[in-house]
Protein backbone atom coordinates (compact mmCIF):
# COMPACT_ATOMS: atom_id res chain seq x y z
CA UNK A 1 0.00 0.00 0.00
CA UNK A 2 2.47 2.33 0.72
CA UNK A 3 4.37 1.72 -2.38
CA UNK A 4 1.43 2.76 -4.78
CA UNK A 5 0.93 6.03 -2.24
CA UNK A 6 4.94 6.30 -3.20
CA UNK A 7 3.68 6.18 -6.81
CA UNK A 8 1.11 7.68 -7.04
CA UNK A 9 2.26 11.07 -5.28
CA UNK A 10 5.17 10.70 -7.65
CA UNK A 11 2.82 10.53 -10.93
CA UNK A 12 0.23 13.25 -9.01
CA UNK A 13 2.59 15.52 -9.01
CA UNK A 14 4.54 14.80 -12.29
CA UNK A 15 0.51 15.92 -14.00
CA UNK A 16 0.59 18.71 -12.42
CA UNK A 17 2.28 20.82 -14.99
CA UNK A 18 0.84 19.32 -18.62
CA UNK A 19 -2.54 19.94 -16.78
CA UNK A 20 -1.42 23.24 -15.84
CA UNK A 21 -0.31 24.24 -19.48
CA UNK A 22 -3.44 23.34 -21.02
CA UNK A 23 -5.44 25.14 -18.45
CA UNK A 24 -3.79 28.18 -19.02
CA UNK A 25 -4.97 27.51 -23.01
CA UNK A 26 -8.26 26.17 -22.18
CA UNK A 27 -9.71 26.46 -18.65
CA UNK A 28 -12.60 24.61 -19.05
CA UNK A 29 -10.25 21.20 -20.56
CA UNK A 30 -8.86 21.45 -17.16
CA UNK A 31 -11.44 22.13 -14.63
CA UNK A 32 -14.58 20.58 -13.54
CA UNK A 33 -16.57 24.01 -12.36
CA UNK A 34 -19.01 25.08 -13.65
CA UNK A 35 -17.15 29.11 -14.53
CA UNK A 36 -13.84 27.83 -14.99
CA UNK A 37 -11.08 30.66 -15.33
CA UNK A 38 -7.16 30.62 -15.37
CA UNK A 39 -7.24 32.01 -11.95
CA UNK A 40 -8.42 28.65 -10.62
CA UNK A 41 -5.83 26.53 -13.48
CA UNK A 42 -3.32 28.35 -11.48
CA UNK A 43 -4.37 27.31 -7.72
CA UNK A 44 -5.64 23.81 -8.16
CA UNK A 45 -2.37 23.08 -10.59
CA UNK A 46 0.28 25.08 -9.18
CA UNK A 47 -0.63 24.51 -5.21
CA UNK A 48 -3.49 22.45 -4.49
CA UNK A 49 -2.46 19.48 -6.86
CA UNK A 50 1.61 19.52 -5.84
CA UNK A 51 0.56 20.03 -2.00
CA UNK A 52 -1.42 17.15 -1.49
CA UNK A 53 0.75 14.95 -3.93
CA UNK A 54 3.55 15.95 -1.35
CA UNK A 55 1.72 15.28 1.37
CA UNK A 56 0.94 11.60 0.01
CA UNK A 57 4.76 11.66 -0.38
CA UNK A 58 5.66 12.52 3.23
CA UNK A 59 3.09 10.07 4.83
CA UNK A 60 4.47 7.09 3.00
CA UNK A 61 8.24 7.86 3.69
CA UNK A 62 8.29 5.62 6.41
CA UNK A 63 7.70 2.42 5.00
CA UNK A 64 7.45 0.33 1.48
CA UNK A 65 10.41 -0.67 -0.85
CA UNK A 66 9.98 2.49 -3.20
CA UNK A 67 7.16 3.41 -5.42
CA UNK A 68 4.98 1.03 -7.52
CA UNK A 69 4.85 0.72 -11.47
CA UNK A 70 0.83 0.52 -10.70
CA UNK A 71 0.66 3.82 -8.58
CA UNK A 72 2.94 6.06 -11.08
CA UNK A 73 0.28 5.07 -13.42
CA UNK A 74 -2.86 5.89 -11.06
CA UNK A 75 -1.08 9.28 -10.42
CA UNK A 76 -0.69 9.60 -13.80
CA UNK A 77 -3.97 9.44 -15.02
CA UNK A 78 -5.78 10.33 -11.55
CA UNK A 79 -6.51 13.78 -12.52
CA UNK A 80 -8.11 12.61 -16.04
CA UNK A 81 -10.33 10.74 -13.89
CA UNK A 82 -11.47 12.64 -11.43
CA UNK A 83 -12.44 15.96 -13.85
CA UNK A 84 -15.43 13.44 -15.09
CA UNK A 85 -16.33 12.48 -11.99
CA UNK A 86 -16.35 16.34 -10.88
CA UNK A 87 -18.60 17.82 -13.66
CA UNK A 88 -20.82 15.50 -12.76
CA UNK A 89 -21.17 15.89 -9.23
CA UNK A 90 -20.88 19.68 -9.79
CA UNK A 91 -23.83 19.14 -12.10
CA UNK A 92 -26.07 16.62 -10.28
CA UNK A 93 -25.42 19.33 -7.00
CA UNK A 94 -26.46 22.73 -9.65
CA UNK A 95 -29.41 20.81 -10.24
CA UNK A 96 -30.20 19.98 -7.08
CA UNK A 97 -29.89 23.88 -5.90
CA UNK A 98 -31.95 24.58 -9.29
CA UNK A 99 -34.75 22.57 -8.17
CA UNK A 100 -34.66 24.00 -4.60
CA UNK A 101 -34.70 27.71 -6.00
CA UNK A 102 -37.51 26.93 -8.54
CA UNK A 103 -39.95 25.19 -5.75
CA UNK A 104 -39.15 28.24 -3.68
CA UNK A 105 -39.96 30.30 -6.67
CA UNK A 106 -43.05 28.58 -7.39
CA UNK A 107 -43.59 28.80 -3.38
CA UNK A 108 -43.11 32.88 -3.36
CA UNK A 109 -45.50 32.95 -6.35
CA UNK A 110 -48.27 31.32 -4.41
CA UNK A 111 -48.03 33.54 -1.60
CA UNK A 112 -47.81 36.63 -4.02
CA UNK A 113 -50.84 34.89 -5.57
CA UNK A 114 -52.79 34.45 -2.29
CA UNK A 115 -52.00 38.11 -0.73
CA UNK A 116 -53.30 39.55 -4.22
CA UNK A 117 -56.26 37.84 -3.93
CA UNK A 118 -56.59 38.68 -0.25
CA UNK A 119 -55.87 42.07 -1.11
CA UNK A 120 -58.45 41.94 -4.15
CA UNK A 121 -61.21 40.80 -1.60
CA UNK A 122 -60.94 43.67 1.09
CA UNK A 123 -61.10 45.59 -1.89
CA UNK A 124 -64.49 44.78 -2.82
CA UNK A 125 -62.91 42.98 -6.27
CA UNK A 126 -64.50 39.58 -6.82
CA UNK A 127 -62.05 37.03 -8.02
CA UNK A 128 -62.45 35.36 -11.65
CA UNK A 129 -61.74 31.43 -11.39
CA UNK A 130 -60.71 30.46 -14.81
CA UNK A 131 -61.35 26.77 -14.26
CA UNK A 132 -64.42 27.36 -12.93
CA UNK A 133 -66.35 30.22 -14.62
CA UNK A 134 -69.79 31.39 -12.86
CA UNK A 135 -73.14 29.75 -13.99
CA UNK A 136 -74.29 32.86 -15.87
CA UNK A 137 -70.99 33.52 -17.17
CA UNK A 138 -71.62 35.22 -20.68
CA UNK A 139 -69.15 36.07 -23.93
CA UNK A 140 -67.09 38.24 -22.15
CA UNK A 141 -66.84 36.56 -18.78
CA UNK A 142 -66.08 33.51 -20.52
CA UNK A 143 -63.65 35.46 -22.84
CA UNK A 144 -61.94 36.79 -19.64
CA UNK A 145 -61.42 32.96 -17.98
CA UNK A 146 -59.73 32.30 -20.72
CA UNK A 147 -56.98 35.20 -21.06
CA UNK A 148 -57.05 34.62 -17.30
CA UNK A 149 -55.87 30.88 -17.88
CA UNK A 150 -53.61 31.73 -20.70
CA UNK A 151 -51.36 33.98 -18.20
CA UNK A 152 -51.55 31.94 -15.39
CA UNK A 153 -50.08 29.22 -17.91
CA UNK A 154 -46.98 31.51 -18.67
CA UNK A 155 -46.51 32.21 -14.65
CA UNK A 156 -48.24 35.50 -14.97
CA UNK A 157 -50.37 36.59 -12.09
CA UNK A 158 -49.40 40.20 -11.57
CA UNK A 159 -50.81 40.56 -15.45
CA UNK A 160 -53.54 37.66 -14.74
CA UNK A 161 -55.04 40.01 -11.73
CA UNK A 162 -55.90 42.53 -14.64
CA UNK A 163 -58.59 39.69 -15.51
CA UNK A 164 -60.00 39.72 -12.16
CA UNK A 165 -60.28 44.24 -12.47
CA UNK A 166 -62.21 44.05 -15.73
CA UNK A 167 -64.36 41.30 -14.53
CA UNK A 168 -65.38 43.07 -11.28
CA UNK A 169 -65.75 46.89 -13.66
CA UNK A 170 -68.04 44.34 -15.64
CA UNK A 171 -70.07 43.17 -13.61
CA UNK A 172 -70.64 46.77 -11.70
CA UNK A 173 -71.21 48.04 -15.07
CA UNK A 174 -73.81 45.65 -15.81
CA UNK A 175 -75.39 45.69 -12.08
CA UNK A 176 -75.71 49.79 -12.76
CA UNK A 177 -77.51 49.21 -16.32
CA UNK A 178 -80.18 46.78 -14.50
CA UNK A 179 -80.82 49.61 -12.11
CA UNK A 180 -81.28 51.93 -14.10
CA UNK A 181 -83.17 50.53 -17.64
CA UNK A 182 -85.19 47.75 -18.55
CA UNK A 183 -84.02 44.74 -20.21
CA UNK A 184 -84.84 45.22 -23.74
CA UNK A 185 -85.04 49.17 -23.80
CA UNK A 186 -82.77 50.49 -26.74
CA UNK A 187 -80.72 52.35 -24.45
CA UNK A 188 -79.86 49.06 -22.21
CA UNK A 189 -78.69 46.94 -24.96
CA UNK A 190 -77.10 50.06 -26.59
CA UNK A 191 -74.79 50.60 -23.52
CA UNK A 192 -74.46 47.14 -22.69
CA UNK A 193 -72.97 46.33 -26.12
CA UNK A 194 -70.62 49.52 -25.45
CA UNK A 195 -69.26 48.61 -22.08
CA UNK A 196 -68.79 44.48 -23.84
CA UNK A 197 -66.34 46.21 -26.25
CA UNK A 198 -64.52 47.63 -24.67
CA UNK A 199 -64.09 44.20 -22.42
CA UNK A 200 -63.67 42.41 -25.53
CA UNK A 201 -60.45 45.05 -26.38
CA UNK A 202 -59.21 44.71 -22.92
CA UNK A 203 -59.68 40.67 -23.61
CA UNK A 204 -57.51 40.74 -26.63
CA UNK A 205 -54.74 42.97 -24.86
CA UNK A 206 -54.78 40.13 -22.20
CA UNK A 207 -54.39 37.19 -24.84
CA UNK A 208 -51.47 38.74 -26.76
CA UNK A 209 -49.65 39.49 -23.58
CA UNK A 210 -49.65 35.90 -22.88
CA UNK A 211 -49.08 34.54 -26.48
CA UNK A 212 -45.93 37.74 -26.31
CA UNK A 213 -45.02 36.41 -22.31
CA UNK A 214 -44.62 32.85 -23.58
CA UNK A 215 -42.00 33.15 -25.89
CA UNK A 216 -39.34 34.25 -23.56
CA UNK A 217 -41.00 32.10 -20.55
CA UNK A 218 -37.97 30.04 -20.47
CA UNK A 219 -35.69 32.68 -20.94
CA UNK A 220 -34.30 34.00 -16.93
CA UNK A 221 -33.29 37.89 -17.47
CA UNK A 222 -31.93 37.92 -13.99
CA UNK A 223 -29.36 35.04 -14.61
CA UNK A 224 -28.59 36.41 -18.28
CA UNK A 225 -27.15 39.94 -16.60
CA UNK A 226 -25.47 38.11 -13.51
CA UNK A 227 -23.54 36.22 -16.15
CA UNK A 228 -22.70 39.25 -17.90
CA UNK A 229 -21.86 40.80 -14.70
CA UNK A 230 -19.99 38.16 -13.52
CA UNK A 231 -18.45 36.87 -16.73
CA UNK A 232 -18.09 39.77 -19.21
CA UNK A 233 -14.77 39.78 -19.41
CA UNK A 234 -14.13 35.92 -19.87
CA UNK A 235 -16.96 35.25 -22.57
CA UNK A 236 -16.57 34.89 -25.92
CA UNK A 237 -17.53 37.48 -28.31
CA UNK A 238 -20.22 35.15 -30.02
CA UNK A 239 -21.49 33.81 -26.92
CA UNK A 240 -21.43 37.67 -24.83
CA UNK A 241 -23.76 38.87 -28.98
CA UNK A 242 -26.01 36.10 -28.13
CA UNK A 243 -26.75 36.53 -24.21
CA UNK A 244 -26.87 40.73 -25.06
CA UNK A 245 -29.37 39.14 -27.92
CA UNK A 246 -30.82 37.41 -25.16
CA UNK A 247 -31.79 40.14 -22.52
CA UNK A 248 -32.67 42.65 -25.27
CA UNK A 249 -35.64 40.13 -26.57
CA UNK A 250 -35.98 39.83 -22.99
CA UNK A 251 -36.33 43.55 -22.18
CA UNK A 252 -38.15 44.26 -25.67
CA UNK A 253 -40.88 42.17 -24.67
CA UNK A 254 -41.45 43.45 -21.11
CA UNK A 255 -41.87 46.69 -22.49
CA UNK A 256 -44.63 45.25 -24.75
CA UNK A 257 -46.38 43.78 -22.18
CA UNK A 258 -45.84 46.99 -19.86
CA UNK A 259 -47.44 49.41 -22.80
CA UNK A 260 -50.90 46.75 -23.41
CA UNK A 261 -50.92 46.50 -19.63
CA UNK A 262 -51.37 50.63 -19.68
CA UNK A 263 -53.58 50.15 -22.27
CA UNK A 264 -55.68 47.60 -20.04
CA UNK A 265 -55.79 50.37 -16.89
CA UNK A 266 -57.48 53.10 -19.93
CA UNK A 267 -60.04 50.70 -20.49
CA UNK A 268 -60.70 50.23 -16.50
CA UNK A 269 -60.46 53.95 -16.39
CA UNK A 270 -63.38 53.69 -19.04
CA UNK A 271 -65.23 51.58 -17.25
CA UNK A 272 -65.63 53.07 -13.59
CA UNK A 273 -66.53 56.62 -15.54
CA UNK A 274 -69.15 54.66 -17.30
CA UNK A 275 -70.61 53.06 -14.35
CA UNK A 276 -70.86 56.00 -12.24
CA UNK A 277 -72.03 58.40 -15.23
CA UNK A 278 -75.11 56.02 -15.80
CA UNK A 279 -75.32 56.00 -11.80
CA UNK A 280 -76.38 60.05 -12.27
CA UNK A 281 -78.91 58.54 -14.79
CA UNK A 282 -82.30 59.01 -12.80
CA UNK A 283 -84.93 57.05 -15.09
CA UNK A 284 -87.54 56.01 -12.17
CA UNK A 285 -90.53 58.49 -12.20
CA UNK A 286 -90.34 61.33 -9.39
CA UNK A 287 -92.33 60.24 -6.03
CA UNK A 288 -93.02 63.72 -4.82
CA UNK A 289 -96.14 65.91 -7.12
CA UNK A 290 -93.79 69.55 -6.42
CA UNK A 291 -90.00 71.04 -6.77
CA UNK A 292 -88.53 70.28 -3.36
CA UNK A 293 -88.20 73.94 -3.22
CA UNK A 294 -91.65 74.41 -3.25
CA UNK A 295 -92.28 71.95 -1.18
CA UNK A 296 -89.55 73.19 1.27
CA UNK A 297 -91.29 76.57 0.99
CA UNK A 298 -94.73 75.45 2.06
CA UNK A 299 -93.60 73.64 4.76
CA UNK A 300 -92.38 76.70 6.27
CA UNK A 301 -94.85 78.63 5.63
CA UNK A 302 -96.94 76.24 7.45
CA UNK A 303 -94.94 76.11 10.57
CA UNK A 304 -94.98 80.06 10.74
CA UNK A 305 -98.86 80.18 10.20
CA UNK A 306 -99.15 76.44 13.33
CA UNK A 307 -97.26 79.48 15.71
CA UNK A 308 -99.13 82.18 14.86
CA UNK A 309 -102.65 79.78 15.35
CA UNK A 310 -100.94 78.94 19.15
CA UNK A 311 -100.19 82.37 20.28
CA UNK A 312 -103.83 83.64 19.68
CA UNK A 313 -105.30 80.99 22.17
Amino acid sequence: MLEFLQGFSYGLFLSCLPWFLVGLVSPRRALGTLRPSRWQVVIRYWFAVPFLAGLLWLTSLWGGFGPSLGGWLAGLVAVAVALPLERRLRGWWGNRQQRRLDAQHERDVAQRQAKQAHDAREAGEEILDPDHPPANADAVILALCDAKKRLLAVKQPALAQQADRLYSRYRKAIAVLLERFEVGELAFERARSLVAEVCFVAVDNLTTMASQASGVAGVDGNLVRQRLAREGDRLSPAERLALERRLALVEDTHRHLRELSGRNETALTALDNAAVAMARVDTRRPQASVSADQALGDLQRFVARAERYSRSL
